[in-house]
């Protein structure tokens, strides 16, 4: 993200006459405090800030004057707030789309004033295009109007290639077409002149016509063949590349960081796995077929109009620039933000349908099947209106085009007639040359509406290379070894946040020895989570060392790292398959016997054997057909066949009932055993069994010790058990007289009176 705007000369001089040489950090501004659109910058030095507009500085204070700096988001725009002794103080203003930008110079001048190192890593992505400042599209980084439309052809150009030699028959069969479609006329011409029309002094020859007639049926019957064969080759080729592009945008997304597929929507996702690649597919099989095929039908056309006769096929060729005009002037002006409005409102409505579909529990819970109807008939309706005014351009486009290009055959055949009248042309060569003529009318009206599927097509190529593209941000070192995990942890220093300018964790420094069953307590947003989330790697610390066995574990290969560690969550997803195939997903090449022993080990080998199938029960969608106790045994005994050395129960209880909970809690003291396991328990009374319990508030390790050394100490731990007690025990039924219930609607009438 960018935080070093560049600056005018008049405002650079005024900014390092105010701040020093040094400009550190500078921002737009681009709201005065009122609200008014301004070209402002907030320029940060060594030890002062200023506010610059139009050269000269409206507003100067040293960083140190005040001890927190605070970004305040208001409706579509933000403030940079100082807090200093006497108050309050608005430091700059500015539009939304720099809030980022702004969270990172809120902490940077708290850290400066402070005295404090400046823990800012700078890598979240901008909110805007780079070049043009305008939105992206949405869950990219792909700007609609910077789009280079032939870079995205040649990298569709470079997966293609594997097909080459389908692509080349293709494009063969495409010119075989166009060449016997070409010979249709010259037939036409012999016909005529043979028998139908000959010219003067030429009899009528039978043969010539019979010949003519055959021609014509070889031709027909020819050019069907060809292009039912060229469809087969070019359905198989955009399907084979289709599945191509499928295939490595899935690759990527499973070796894509947990940081970027949390930040996607699960629709955006599987548009571009799904819609956006079958979009490629049509672009490959339909437009690029059709457009090769006018093309050479459109310059082989014009060429032996132009050998007939200069004059028509200038006639015929000179509406052609006015038109093609007309086109990009309303394609650029209109139909370009037509087209991107109506596939934004598509993406939102396909993903408002995902995340329906994937809560319907929710919904029907509630009871709000009507909200999510009209919510819905609310996108369609967008949609539908989206694609109305587009087609209403269209619709008077179409035929002003049309007329334009078909009105040269018109004059053609006016001109024709008074060169038959001459005897400079006969009826024969007039046929054939307005056959060429209506043969060139059909390319160049196809050609009309190829910038909106090609608009289309290069949107849906360009989602899919940014997918393709994209860089995982957990990335195994050069030298990444494999290392058999022991269970030893260690925390040095680790400073960690999602967003670099807001911490998460702050200078955590614990240890975790093999075999130590350790709870992790705190208020939620203290950090618990994200600890097992660095501890899987599924981040990288920003600060600090995370060890593991003494090596640090970004040496350490990430598949060989996760395959030694067992998670068991609280929302427990299980795949579609069986039993036995959910348990084995830890370990694919576990046996039966493997499998029923992790399943006594985790309390779920008696249910499972109730079952009508046992072991071959196929799960519904996310084990729904199972109990919520069930499920989570299931994922434990998961957790548990690969023998990890290292085990992570997150809420692993908190949605069980107790007697369910006891049960589990049983299989987890075996699943514990001679293994290191981090735990995380929404009832606390679950981690009294713990070696050590860490107490973590706001990102730091606020106490550490045994359950009954916590509550000696009564200090946040204490505070906790204390208040999760209070909040068990029955409340005191308060017994309202009869007498005063009786009262209680007259008394609601007086007061609603």
């Amino acid at each position: 993200m960018n935080l070093r705007f560049e600056l005018s000369e008049r405002d650079e001089r005024a900014a390092v006459a105010a701040v020093g040489e040094h400009i550190r950090y500078c921002v737009p501004a681009d709201l005065t405090l009122q609200g008014r659109m301004v070209e402002g910058y907030l320029v940060i030095g060594e030890e002062r800030y200023v506010i610059v507009q139009d050269g000269e500085v409206r507003a100067s204070h040293l960083i140190g004057e005040a001890n927190e700096y605070k970004v305040i988001p208001l409706v579509g725009n933000v403030i940079l707030e100082a807090k200093d002794q006497d108050g309050l103080r608005i430091v700059a203003r500015a539009s939304m789309q720099h809030a980022g930008r702004y969270a990172y110079i809120a902490q940077i001048l708290t850290s400066v004033a402070n005295q404090k190192p400046i823990r800012i890593y700078n890598d979240e992505t901008e909110p805007a295009c780079a070049k043009c400042g305008g939105p992206l599209i949405r869950g990219t980084r792909i700007c609609p109007r910077c789009i280079n439309k032939a870079a995205a052809f040649k990298r569709l150009w470079g997966v293609s290639m594997s097909h080459w030699k389908m692509l080349a028959i293709g494009v063969l069969l495409l010119c075989a077409i166009t060449g016997l479609s070409l010979l249709g006329p010259y037939f036409q011409k012999i016909l005529i002149n043979s028998s139908l029309a000959p010219p003067e002094g030429q009899n009528p020859d039978l043969t010539v016509f019979m010949v003519a007639i055959a021609g014509m049926a070889v031709i027909l019957i020819g050019s069907e063949l060809l292009t039912v064969a060229k469809g087969r080759i070019m359905t198989t080729v955009s399907s084979n590349i289709a599945a191509d592009l499928r295939k490595l945008v899935f690759d990527r997304i499973q070796r894509l960081s947990l940081g970027f597929l949390t930040s996607q929507r699960a629709g955006d996702i599987m548009n571009r796995i799904t819609s956006d690649t079958d979009r490629i597919r049509n672009l490959i099989q339909e437009i690029c077929t059709m457009a090769i095929l006018q093309l050479i039908t459109l310059v082989s056309v014009s060429v032996l109009l132009f050998q007939t006769n200069v004059l028509l096929a200038l006639i015929v060729i000179l509406p052609a620039p006015l038109v093609a005009y007309i086109q990009v002037f309303i394609w650029r002006r209109v139909l370009r933000k037509l087209s991107h409005k109506q596939w934004r409102i598509h993406d939102k409505a396909n993903s408002f349908l995902h995340d329906v579909l994937s809560g319907i529990r929710v919904v029907k819970s509630f009871g709000k099947e009507a909200r999510e109807v009209q919510r819905f008939r609310d996108y369609n309706t967008q949609f539908a209106n989206a694609a109305i005014q587009t087609e209403k351009v269209f619709s008077v486009l179409s035929p002003i085009s049309n007329y334009l290009i078909q009105i040269g055959q018109y004059i053609v055949l006016l001109v024709g007639c008074n060169l038959i009248i001459g005897g400079s042309l006969n009826i024969g060569e007039l046929v054939q040359f307005t056959s060429y003529a209506s043969m060139i009318y059909g390319p160049l009206t196809w050609l009309m509406y190829m910038p909106r599927w090609v608009t289309n097509a290069v949107i849906a190529v360009d989602r899919v290379f940014s997918v393709i593209d994209e860089q995982p941000e957990i990335m195994d070192a050069e030298q990444a070894v494999k290392h058999e995990i022991q269970g030893h942890i260690e925390f040095r220093n680790v400073t960690f946040g999602y967003k670099t300018y807001e911490p998460v964790l702050k200078d955590i420094n614990v240890e975790i020895k093999p075999g130590e069953m350790i709870g992790l307590v705190g208020h939620s947003g203290s950090g618990k989570s994200t600890m097992i989330n660095l501890i899987s790697r599924f981040y990288d610390v920003n600060e600090g060392e995370l060890l593991m066995d003494g090596i640090d574990i970004r040496s350490i290969e990430q598949e060989e790292l996760r395959s030694q560690i067992g998670v068991v969550l609280q929302e427990t997803f299980l795949f579609s398959g069986t039993i036995t195939d959910n348990i084995r997903y830890s370990k694919p090449e576990a046996t039966l016997e493997e499998i029923i022993q992790a399943a006594r080990v985790a309390n779920a080998h008696d249910f499972i054997i109730q079952l009508p199938d046992g072991y071959d029960t196929k799960l519904e969608e996310n084990g729904n057909n199972l109990s919520g106790g069930e499920r989570q045994r299931v994922a434990i005994a998961r957790a548990v066949l690969s023998n990890p050395r290292i085990l992570i129960l997150d809420e692993a209880t908190a949605s069980l009932d107790i007697e369910t909970e006891g049960v589990i809690q049983e299989a987890l003291q075996r699943v514990t055993e001679n293994r290191t396991t981090i735990a995380i328990a929404h009832r606390l009374s679950t981690l009294r069994n713990a070696d050590r319990l860490f107490v973590l508030e706001k990102g730091e390790i606020a106490e550490i010790g045994t359950h009954t050394e916590l509550m000696q100490k009564q200090g946040i731990y204490y505070k906790l058990i204390m208040a999760q007690r209070n909040m068990a025990k029955p409340k005191k039924q308060v017994k309202v007289p009869n007498s005063a219930i009786a009262a209680a609607p007259a008394a609601a009438q007086v007061v609603t009176n």
